[in-house]
């Protein structure tokens, strides 16, 4: 006694053959590369980007941090990374830098 199950119908099968399998050409798509990725060609801007940090962060200079959402931040950097921005200032804040419309020195108009 023998126990077949009940397949339902798809394309290219019959019962009692097997199945063959073409090749598909699959057009191979180029790896996506997230903005916080810099190509050669930005090295020169991200090197100015570190240096801005780095030197508002030694003199401790009160920052406005502007969102893409309108909302305003206000604090001194305490320290970066590649992607986010640590902010100090009534609270401390966890920033991502895509996350971030425009900022400016607290005495500066934005």
């Amino acid at each position: 006694m023998s126990i077949h199950p009940v397949l339902p119908p798809s394309r290219g099968f019959e019962p009692g053959r097997l199945p063959t399998r073409s090749r598909k050409n699959f057009s191979v798509t180029p790896p996506f590369r997230f903005s916080a990725h810099t190509a050669e060609i930005d090295a020169a801007n991200r090197h100015a980007e570190l240096f801005y940090l780095q030197k508002q962060i030694q003199s401790q200079t009160p920052m406005v941090i502007v969102l893409e959402d309108g909302e305003r931040i206000d604090g001194c950097i305490d320290w970066y990374d590649r992607n986010s921005i640590k902010v100090r200032g009534r609270s401390k804040s966890l920033i991502y830098k895509s996350a971030i419309k425009y900022m400016y020195k607290l005495g500066d108009t934005g």
